[in-house]
Order: C-alpha cells, then structure tokens, then sequence
C-alpha cells in the first residue's frame, strides 16, 4: 500500500556524512619540510596545514622585489638621455650656421633615440620586475598549504623530508573531510515527491549511543525518481560550527 504525504512525519532511516571529503597535494613539486596536522586533528578554515620548502623561491622573490624598488638603472638611462638632447641641440645649432655638416647632426639624433629607446626598456624592466615579484608572493604562499574548510584530517600520508609531487595522480599529504556543514542523506518513498521541498526543516536524532537531536534544512530534493524501488533521494544540512556532531553516523529524520 502506498505511503501517504502525512508519514512525511514519522522517521526515515538517514545518513550524516561529511560535506565533502579532499586530499591535500601540493601545488608543485617540493620538498616537505612540516606537517602540522595529524590524523583526527580538528581544523578551520585558513588553518596552515603543511609548509613546503621555499627556500629558492624566497631568493628569488628577495632579487625581484630589489630590482623593482632600484632606480640606479633607470637614473643612468635618463642621464643618457639629457646628455644624448642636450647634444643634439647643440649640433643642430651649429648646423644651423654651417659649422658642422648635416651627417654629424643626423648622428647625435641617433644617439638622442637610441637613449630614449634604452629608458624606454629600462622603465619596462622594473615594471616586469614588480609582476615578477607579485608572481613569486603568490608562488611563496603556496609554499604553506592552507584548509579551505573546517574539518577534521582522516589521514596522513607523507612525512617531513619527502618530497611531495604534483598533479592527480601523485601520492597526497593528507585527508580531509568537511564537518561543517554535514550533509544528511535520505531516501524516501515516493508517495512524499510533494511533500518535501528546499528550505524545509527537520529533526535528526543519531543512532545510539549518541543522544540528542539537531535541526536540520533541506538543501537538494532528487528531481529523478528510481523507479525500481520507488523512492528519491534528499539531502539536508546540518550545521556543525563546533564539530560536536560525527561523521558516518546513521540516523532518523523526521520532517517538521
């Protein structure tokens, strides 16, 4: 017989688990100089969790910074520049009244864009100097490996002093499972497609030994049905701020 809307208040079997679950890799290749989380360690979001050696990085980041604040390359450019005007118009007078010939004043025009040219180049080195700098800042910062949310480490794989590899397919540092929020999982019979809706809240109440009750919302409703078995599939989250709640917890909800 088929289930109506109103069991909609009695319990379903459900499922806390985390919000989602990441591993930890490092952005390139490097050595692993700390690991200062261990497996069950509770983190926040921001939280430094690993610190890759940057010791090159910093060098180079040290040289770009220097070149970008230096004016010495952009002073002797410019002075070549004054000498290189302040000749010319001194040929082009004396051309002016025939003391020199036209080649000899045509050669110090030269000289004058040539030095142009170089102060040109010298402002365009600083300049690249500073986005060379800025480049190496954000390579710096990803020496430091930081959790993009709050949650719990489920494992540790690498150790100070191996070296941590790039891309999908290299051994990660560590595990890491969201908290907060938690999602609840809930299949439900479809005789309730109508009832339960985005933004509805329920009670969730853990298995035992764990006592208690939270408030939970609905977030994602199925719009497919698995027509095997009748039902769809809901998802609701249950805020954790504290991390009080466990995950993998089977549970019962019953929609308010």
């Amino acid at each position: 017989m088929a289930q109506s809307p109103a069991t909609a208040d009695q319990g379903h079997e459900c499922l806390i688990e985390p919000n989602q679950r990441i591993e930890i890799r490092s952005p390139a290749t490097a050595l692993i100089e700390r690991v200062l989380v261990d497996r069950g360690a509770q983190v926040r979001a921001g939280d430094v969790l690993v610190v890759l050696d940057g010791t090159v990085d910093q060098a180079a980041l040290v040289g770009a910074k220097q070149r970008a604040a230096s004016q010495s390359e952009l002073q002797v450019a410019q002075a070549r520049v004054d000498y290189a005007r302040e000749k010319y118009r001194r040929r082009e007078d004396l051309r002016q009244q025939n003391y020199i010939t036209a080649q000899e004043r045509d050669e110090a025009q030269a000289e004058l864009k040539v030095a142009e040219a170089e102060l040109a180049l010298a402002v365009d080195n600083r300049k690249l100097a500073g986005h060379e700098a800025l480049r190496l800042e954000a390579v710096v910062r990803q020496r430091q490996l930081r959790a993009p949310f709050a949650g719990v480490v489920t494992d540790r794989l690498q150790q100070p002093g191996e070296l941590a590899f790039t891309g999908e397919g290299a051994r990660p540092i560590l595990k890491l499972a969201q908290t907060h929020p938690l999602r609840v999982e809930v299949v439900l019979p479809v005789a309730l497609i109508g009832s339960i809706k985005p933004g509805r809240s329920a009670e969730i109440v853990p298995e035992s030994p764990l006592k208690g009750s939270w408030r939970a919302t609905v977030k994602v409703v199925d719009r497919v049905i698995d027509s095997a078995s009748g039902s769809f599939g809901v998802r609701l989250e249950l805020a954790n701020p504290k991390g009080e709640i466990p995950a993998g917890v089977k549970c019962r909800v019953r929609f308010l």
